[in-house]
């Protein structure tokens, strides 16, 4: 399971890498999204719910890499022509996410009664300690990304943005870093936003779960888990918007910026990903004719 994870991170950071997302987007399109079964980690299951919950985990995991994975690779592809050609532009740029939100929106569709069914079924201790580990949660990443004046906030998102782009282009120009420099600032106080959506979120969810045995409870489930973007607040929606913006442009003026050797590196990148992908068994098991 660590590997298939592994796997579907290193997509995500990828379409990080290059500009399609950032930390609000990263936040939002994290595993927990993908496969929202990161619950685990919020829940104390008994033996009969962990049996139930690993059966269910290991059919969608070969249902997503049966049926999904296919498409990451045609993905994979339009990326590659991308970079290859140096025609990464904001249009482009848009055309890729979009294609990847429809495909995490897919995977969260298929899981969703699942999830609906391992929630109808926790005692009021099970939910107690989720709404506990929700607010542990938020005071864990309020400490590390609110608390610290926003000048701090800037500096930490440029050097995080610098590293991860280190690891899929090599080492940045002065002229690149200064560019990344200028993305945090433009992203300013975006983390209040970020933080703030997330109790919004969490604070739904936990009051879907105590009505957890109501006519509408699915219904409300599937529109957190599938529909996110209708419960977001209108400061997040907005540092959303604006945080995509300022990722794309990122991406391209990098790209524009880039050498034949960072290029060459990220090209290498995109097919270890792809030949991580085609080695799953379950994906050569799909190509059998």
């Amino acid at each position: 399971m660590s590997r298939w994870f592994k796997h579907i991170a290193a997509l995500l950071i990828f379409t990080l890498a290059l500009g399609a997302c950032s930390r609000v987007g990263l936040a939002y399109r994290n595993l927990d999204v993908i496969i929202p079964w990161t619950l685990g980690d919020y829940l104390d299951m008994n033996g009969e719910q962990k049996d139930w919950f690993n059966e269910r985990l290991r059919e969608h995991l070969s249902w997503h890499c049966t049926t999904q994975l296919p498409g990451y690779l045609d993905w994979l592809d339009r990326l590659q022509s991308m970079v290859e050609s140096n025609q990464v532009t904001d249009a482009a740029l848009q055309e890729r996410t979009a294609e990847a939100k429809q495909a995490i929106a897919q995977t969260a569709r298929e899981i969703t009664p699942s999830a609906i069914e391992l929630l109808q079924g926790l005692d009021d201790k099970q939910v107690a300690e989720m709404n506990d580990a929700f607010a542990k949660d938020l005071r864990k990443r309020q400490k590390e990304y609110v608390e610290p004046p926003v000048a701090q906030q800037i500096k930490e998102r440029g050097e995080r943005m610098e590293k991860r782009l280190g690891d899929w282009l090599g080492a940045l120009s002065d002229k690149q870093k200064q560019r990344v420099a200028q993305w945090s600032a433009a992203l300013g106080d975006q983390n209040t936003q970020w933080i703030a959506n997330r109790a919004h979120w969490q604070q739904q969810f936990s009051a879907a779960v105590a009505q957890r045995q109501s006519p509408e409870f699915a219904q409300r489930i599937e529109t957190l888990l599938v529909n996110r973007e209708r419960l977001w607040t209108a400061d997040y929606r907005k540092a959303y918007a604006n945080t995509e913006a300022q990722g794309r442009a990122l991406a391209v003026d990098l790209m524009a910026d880039s050498t034949p050797q960072q290029r060459e590196r990220l090209l290498k990148k995109i097919e270890g990903v792809r030949k991580d992908f085609n080695d799953l068994k379950c994906l050569k098991g799909a190509h059998k004719p």
